[in-house]
Order: C-alpha cells, then sequence, then structure tokens
C-alpha cells in the first residue's frame, strides 16, 4: 500500500501580510508628521541661532562705527553651505547713535523661493516669529 506522505506546508497567509501591512501603515501615518516637526524645529533652531550671530555683529559693528551694518557682507556675517540653507537672511538699520536700530530677517526657503516662516530680531534682542509653519 502507498502510503501518502503529508508535508505541513509553512509560509504566512494572505491575511497575515495584509494585518502587517496595515499596522506598518499606522505606524507610517503617527510617525512621519512627527518627524516633519522635529525637522522644521531644527530648521528653526538654525535661524534662531543665525539670527542671534547676527544680532552680536551687528553689536559689534555699533561699538566700533556708532551705526548699524547696513549689509551681512558690512558685519562679516555669512552663512557657510548655502547649497543645503533652510533661510536667507537679510538686514535692514538706520540712523546712528541713540537713534540707531536695526532688524535681521530670517525666512525659510526652498527652491529658492520663501515659503513663509520667517523669523526677525531686533537691536533690543527681541525674536519674533511673524508666520509659523511648524505646527
Amino acid at each position: 500500500m502507498l502510503s501518502r506522505i503529508r508535508r505541513k506546508e509553512t509560509g504566512f497567509t494572505l491575511i497575515e501580510l495584509m494585518i502587517v501591512v496595515a499596522i506598518i501603515g499606522i505606524l507610517a501615518a503617527i510617525a512621519i508628521p512627527n518627524f516633519m516637526n522635529y525637522q522644521c524645529k531644527a530648521k528653526q533652531s538654525e535661524a534662531k541661532s543665525n539670527l542671534g550671530n547676527i544680532r552680536t555683529a551687528e553689536e559689534a559693528y555699533y561699538a566700533e562705527k556708532d551705526s548699524y551694518g547696513a549689509t551681512l557682507g558690512d558685519i562679516g556675517f555669512s552663512v557657510k553651505g548655502t547649497d543645503k540653507q533652510s533661510y536667507s537672511y537679510g538686514l535692514a538699520a538706520s540712523g546712528t547713535g541713540t537713534t540707531a536700530a536695526f532688524t535681521a530677517t530670517a525666512g525659510a526657503t526652498a527652491g529658492g523661493k520663501l515659503v513663509g516662516d520667517v523669523w526677525t530680531i531686533n537691536q533690543e534682542g527681541a525674536l519674533t516669529n511673524t508666520t509659523n509653519k511648524c505646527q
């Protein structure tokens, strides 16, 4: 008599694979927005740090010349690695002596275009965010 040998089939069923894909999708739906928010906040901290450096350079320039520098080149500020720069920086200064004032601006850029996250700092060190793109 011939005996049949049954081999146990191993592997995953389609239902098991679909459940795993669904779990991965749920985890990705939760993790990706959080990651994007952390990335946005990291870029903002870069802008705040650079604005603080601009303010320090402006104060040093003011101590020497009794007026604020009109351009970033005047105060000797430049951003390293401009090919991967998240923000573009600008500077506006006016007056001399006790009426001198400046405002430095950092605007978020993507593909060379301003995308709306704008930070400013003035001579008193007041840092403001007019449009915050991070949640």
